[in-house]
């Protein structure tokens, strides 16, 4: 079932990145200002970060899952 397990992952990887920009979307305007928010290394700054939460998620939710025994792969 590597196929469960890949959708698994991908879907854990979505909803935290989802949840991550949800949360971090305002307090990240407000930290370093509406102009600066707007400029493209304030935005990859900010997507490279939620990019490595999310990854980081994704493996704990995995691992948690793969240790109750939930999925097997």
């Amino acid at each position: 079932m590597p196929a469960i397990s890949a959708i698994t992952a991908i879907s854990v990887f979505v909803i935290s990145i989802f949840i991550y920009w949800w949360i971090m979307r305002s307090y990240s305007k407000k930290a370093i200002g509406e102009k600066v928010y707007k400029q493209w290394y304030s935005r990859l700054y900010f997507w490279q970060g939620a990019i490595f939460s999310a990854t980081g998620v994704t493996f704990l939710v995995m691992f948690l899952l793969k240790w109750a025994n939930v999925l097997t792969f």
